[in-house]
């Protein structure tokens, strides 16, 4: 299915240990670029959530970001030496006996080092839950990508149904173009006053003919939207095929319109020149 590759999705949770919320937010970019922000108890997680992320997207900037806030009471734990606690109160008092000065504070007691730690707690143990989390979130990025990308396959489907009426336009007046020529040429002989045989003539009108013949480019072009339409119709990622058959429609514009000696024909591929270059800005969005 055609994707988009602008899309954004915020999803907030609740889970042992705190709470947070997982963002994605993704901009065209010819290649995959990923970049990863997480909370530096969870850096050990890039690696996994890179690869889970290229498991759903081909092409584009994705930033992925993790918020959490942890809860202080399960987030650390703090440890009391008793042991040293123990003997700096034993040396205080002592000291409290011989000066008969001073009170016991604990919390210089505390203060002193190694009295008291703070340990962090390992988060290893929600690291499932939160790539599971992950998981749906990128489910629902996707959803988001494939919306945008039915609305960006409607926009091209019109596109070439224009294209598709130029090259039909186009075709109709071919008899009218060589009714034509033959016709200049004519006049031209009349005025300069040169006398050719039939023979001469119709050699002359068959090689301009051939010199400004665009029927190959018009069946190019009619190849070229049947395999466009085909690509918009299959499955997986379809913007590097889509953004090279805008460069062969574009070759084919060009052509017709270098060879045209008809003002309609030259309106025609002009126009056909902008349709394509209204789908070749939309293709540049497309995983």
């Amino acid at each position: 299915m055609i994707r988009s590759m602008t899309s954004y999705t915020y999803r907030e949770f609740n889970i042992s240990y705190g709470r947070g919320a997982w963002e994605l937010r993704s901009v065209n970019k010819r290649y995959l670029e990923i970049t990863v922000y997480l909370p530096k108890q969870f850096r050990v997680l890039e690696p996994i959530i890179r690869e889970n992320i290229s498991n759903y997207i081909t092409r584009g900037k994705i930033e992925c970001s993790l918020y959490f806030n942890g809860d202080i009471n399960t987030t650390y734990k703090l440890f009391l030496n008793e042991s040293l606690a123990a003997q700096l109160i034993q040396a205080a008092n002592k000291i409290k006996l011989q000066s008969n000065q001073g009170i016991i504070n604990p919390i210089d007691i505390l203060s002193w080092p190694n009295v008291i730690s703070c340990q962090e707690t390992n988060f290893k143990n929600i690291y499932p839950e939160l790539l599971k989390i992950l998981a749906d979130t990128l489910k629902e990025f996707i959803i988001v990508r494939e919306k945008e990308g039915i609305e960006l396959k409607k926009f091209i489907q019109q596109r070439l149904v224009a294209i598709m009426k130029e090259v039909q336009k186009i075709r109709r007046i071919i008899p009218e173009i060589k009714t034509w020529q033959r016709k200049r040429l004519m006049t031209t002989l009349k005025q300069i006053e040169i006398k050719i045989e039939n023979k001469r003539i119709e050699q002359e009108l068959v090689m301009l003919a051939q010199r400004n013949d665009i029927t190959e480019e018009l069946d190019r072009l009619d190849v070229h939207l049947k395999q466009t339409v085909n690509i918009l119709n299959n499955k997986g990622p379809m913007g590097r095929r889509l953004d090279f058959m805008m460069q062969e429609f574009n070759r084919e514009s060009n052509t017709l319109a270098s060879k045209s000696v008809n003002i309609d024909v030259i309106s025609a591929a002009i126009e056909l020149k902008v349709l394509i270059e209204q789908i070749r800005e939309q293709i540049q969005n497309i995983e």
